[in-house]
């Protein structure tokens, strides 16, 4: 009789064994519902940090979704003397790629640049990549500033499309070679737009008379523009290549003066000019001033495209 029950027991519990599923089935099955480990495409992309607005415009035209394009500087700040936080500095130091400006434009984000050069992060600078405008004789006044001086190189690259096309060239080779991104369908494509855009602002310009093409503007920063459209630089309120140069009442009284004997049609200010000297000055020479935007994008969402068919018309309607 017990061996009766003994064997039962056995029996029992062998068909208890056999209905219970086994660890190893059970861990295959958790496995299988759990969330796979984040692997997004964006998390993936390399990150390229562009030092300001009206450049990081062009750069996110060239790159579109294959790579995140970060501008730290606030839209609407003032490139030459616009000075990065911590968290910016940061942003600069984890870049895949930095794309500045250079010849100084970015005065106030020198250092943190440079730390990020020395530290081994990949710079592309678009002025290594273009004709550099030269300062001419007899532009604006002879202040001695020394980078107005006749030869001193001027930064405002961003004026002319013809030069913006030349760094897009250059900038997607530099990205397939150290991003591994092949940007090259995109790379013609916006090529081709600059050219059309070129052609575009020399066919408005056209419809202006040449005795008309005379700038005087808030700094020295339309060389470029001028270079390409054939227009004369006659002064500048700040006759420096940087918003940081200062204004002398010897300085205003030539420009007063070269205003007059040129019969300027305009002055144009710009982000940084002094408001009270520009209005003193259309007063006293009977010149309407008008505001041009010429460093920083007009709103947040808009284009490299926008901006400068935005400082054409200006220009053009105002000397008309």
């Amino acid at each position: 009789m017990i061996r009766r029950l003994i064997v039962f027991l056995l029996i029992t519990a062998a068909l208890a064994a056999c209905a219970a599923p086994t660890t190893p089935s059970s861990t295959s099955s958790l496995a299988s519902t759990q969330a796979a480990p984040p692997t997004t495409a964006a998390a993936s992309l390399k990150t390229i940090v562009v030092t300001y607005s009206v450049l990081g415009s062009v750069v996110k035209d060239l790159v579109g979704d294959k790579a995140n394009v970060i501008v730290p500087m606030p839209n609407g700040q003032d490139v030459h003397d616009w000075e990065p936080s911590a968290k910016d500095i940061e942003a600069f130091m984890k870049a895949d790629l930095v794309v500045q400006n250079g010849l100084g434009l970015e005065g106030g984000m020198e250092k943190a640049l440079q730390q990020a050069q020395e530290a081994g992060v990949k710079f592309f600078t678009a002025s290594d990549h273009i004709p550099v405008r030269k300062v001419g004789a007899g532009e604006g006044l002879p202040t001695g500033d020394p980078d107005q001086a006749t030869g001193a190189d001027d930064p405002h690259l961003w004026m002319d499309p013809v030069d913006m096309k030349l760094i897009v060239e250059a900038l997607a080779a530099q990205i397939k070679t150290d991003l591994g991104i092949d940007l090259s369908d995109r790379a013609k494509d916006l090529e081709g737009r600059l050219d059309s855009l070129n052609q575009e602002i020399a066919d408005q310009v056209n419809s202006l008379p040449q005795a008309n093409r005379k700038l005087v503007t808030g700094h020295e920063s339309m060389g470029y523009f001028a270079q390409r459209y054939g227009f004369k630089l006659v002064g500048a309120l700040i006759p420096s290549l940087t918003t940081q140069g200062q204004v002398s009442a010897s300085d205003l009284a030539a420009l007063k003066e070269l205003i007059q004997q040129n019969q300027v049609r305009a002055i144009y200010t710009e982000l940084g000019t002094p408001a009270a000297v520009a209005d003193a000055i259309g007063q006293e020479t009977g010149v309407k001033v008008i505001p041009l935007v010429t460093h920083y994008l007009p709103e947040a969402d808009s284009t490299y495209f926008t901006f400068l068919r935005g400082v054409a018309t200006t220009i053009v309607d105002g000397l008309k």
